[in-house]
C-alpha cells in the first residue's frame, strides 16, 4: 500500500485568484514575480544569488506550466516544453480567506465556513477591555506595540523596551491572529506559553483563529532573532480532515513542522517539530523512516512565508526555493514503488507586493510517484481535491464532500 508525503510550501502561490479584488490583491503572483525579479537582476543581494530563478526539480514536476496555466504568463527561466516527470496543475481556494488555518483546513478536506474575527488597522489595534483583562489575568505590567506588524521588524523595534520593562510585544496582521513576542530567556519560554494560553482563552469568543508564541533571543535590536520554539494555540478544525480519516483507519499520521499546531493536534499520531526549512526537510526524511505502508506524512515549510514573504525579502525567498529544490531528490530516493509526493501551498505571500500580508492566490499542485503517469491535472476547483487524492492513494473511503481525486 502507498505512503503519501504532502509537502506544504507555505505561501508559495502561483497567482491568478479570480476573487483577489475582494482582498486587495489583484495582480499578485508570488512565483511569477520572484522569477521576474531574478531575471531582471532585482533580486540580487551580494552573497545570496545572481541570475534567473533555477528550480530544475520543481520545473520537472511542472511548476512552470502550472504557473502559466494559473496566471497566463510563463515565468522567466522556465521552459514551455519541459521534460515532465510528475502530474501538475493548480488549485483554487473556495473558502473565504487567505490565512494559514483556512488554507490548511481546505487542503484537509472541507470548505471553511467560519467567520473569523479580525483586528482593525489602528493603533492600538486590540480592544482596551481585552488588553486590560489579559494583563490582569496574566499579571503583566502592560504590553508593547499593540498594532499590525511583521514579526521581525516589530521585535527589533520593541525588543529592547520589552527587556527593560518585562512587557511582551503584542501584534496582529490581516490574518485572524493575536501574536505575542517575548525574550526566551529574560521573559521565559514557559511564561510566554502561559500568557499565550490566557490570550487564547480570551480571544476564543471573538473567533480569533490563532494565538502564536513568538520567542526571541539576543541582547539588542542588532542581534535579536526568533527561535524555533514558536507555538500556535489554534481553534480546532470544525470538521474531520484527511488527518482524522487516516488516524481513525489506524494509520500513522506524522506531522512535521507546525502542522500539528495548525490542526490543534487533531488527527495527528506523531509530531516532529523543527525550525528552518533545512531542518524541516531533515525531519521529513526522519518521518519517512517511521512511515509504514498506508501512512501519511504532512510537512509545512514555514520559512517561505515567515522569513521571506512577510518581510518582503525577494532574494531570500528565491534562495530558499532553490535550496528546497536541491533537496527534493533526497526524498525521491526514499520512495517505494506506490508512494506519492504532493507539493502545494496554503495561500500566497508575494514578496514584491505592498504591505506585509498574505495574498489571495491559486496554489500549485505538483505530484510525483514512480508509478504515476506524468501530465496535467488541470485547474482543481478546490483545495479539497488534495485530501481526496490522499484518501484514494491510502485506500480510505471518499467522504462525499466537494473534493475530487486527481489520481482518477
Amino acid at each position: 500500500m502507498a505512503r503519501v508525503f504532502l509537502l506544504i510550501l507555505d505561501s508559495f502561490g502561483v497567482g491568478g485568484a479570480a476573487d483577489a479584488d475582494k482582498f486587495g490583491d489583484v495582480g499578485s503572483d508570488t512565483f511569477l514575480h520572484i522569477a521576474q525579479s531574478c531575471a531582471l537582476g532585482k533580486a540580487n543581494k551580494e552573497g545570496m544569488r545572481a541570475g534567473g530563478l533555477h528550480l530544475p526539480n520543481l520545473a520537472a514536476l511542472g511548476l512552470g506550466l502550472a504557473g502559466q496555466a494559473s496566471s497566463g504568463t510563463l515565468a522567466p527561466n522556465f521552459s514551455a516544453t519541459p521534460k515532465i516527470i510528475g502530474k501538475w496543475g493548480f488549485a483554487i481556494e473556495q473558502s473565504n480567506g487567505k490565512d494559514t488555518p483556512t488554507g490548511h483546513w481546505e487542503i484537509g478536506g472541507f470548505k471553511v465556513d467560519i467567520d473569523w474575527g479580525y483586528f482593525p488597522q489602528t493603533i492600538p489595534c486590540f480592544p482596551d477591555d481585552l488588553i486590560a483583562e489579559f494583563c490582569k489575568r496574566a499579571k503583566l505590567p502592560g504590553v508593547l506595540a499593540n498594532q499590525h506588524a511583521s514579526g521581525i521588524p516589530v521585535i527589533k523595534q520593541f525588543g529592547e523596551e520589552s527587556l527593560k520593562t518585562g512587557k511582551p510585544i503584542v501584534y496582529t496582521s490581516v490574518d485572524s491572529v493575536f501574536q505575542i513576542a517575548a525574550h526566551e530567556e529574560h521573559f521565559g519560554l514557559d511564561r510566554l506559553y502561559e500568557v499565550c494560553q490566557i490570550a487564547f482563552e480570551l480571544t476564543a469568543p471573538l473567533n480569533i483563529g490563532r494565538v502564536i508564541a513568538r520567542p526571541f533571543i539576543g541582547n539588542d535590536a542588532n542581534d535579536f532573532s526568533r527561535t524555533g520554539n514558536r507555538h500556535d494555540y489554534a481553534i480546532k478544525p470544525t470538521h474531520d480532515t484527511i488527518l482524522d480519516r487516516a488516524k481513525n483507519a489506524g494509520r500513522q499520521v506524522i506531522a512535521v513542522g507546525k502542522i500539528s499546531d495548525i490542526y490543534a493536534g487533531r488527527g495527528v499520531t506523531t509530531s516532529l517539530r523543527a525550525h528552518l526549512n533545512d531542518n524541516i526537510f531533515n525531519a521529513t526524511l526522519e518521518a519517512e523512516k517511521l512511515a509504514k505502508d498506508g501512512d501519511f506524512v504532512m510537512s509545512n515549510f514555514v520559512d517561505f512565508d515567515m522569513l521571506f514573504g512577510h518581510p518582503r525579502d525577494v532574494p531570500g525567498y528565491a534562495n530558499a526555493l532553490e535550496e528546497f529544490d536541491k533537496r527534493l531528490p533526497e526524498l525521491y530516493q526514499k520512495l517505494q514503488d506506490d508512494d506519492i509526493i504532493i507539493l502545494t501551498a496554503d495561500h500566497g505571500n508575494d514578496p514584491t507586493w505592498e504591505g506585509s500580508n498574505h495574498t489571495r492566490e491559486h496554489v500549485p499542485v505538483l505530484v510525483y510517484g514512480k508509478n504515476l503517469t506524468p501530465g496535467t491535472i488541470g485547474a482543481r476547483q478546490s483545495f479539497c481535491d488534495i485530501a481526496e487524492t490522499v484518501a484514494e492513494a491510502l485506500n480510505l473511503p471518499h467522504t462525499g464532500g466537494i473534493g475530487v481525486s486527481f489520481l482518477c
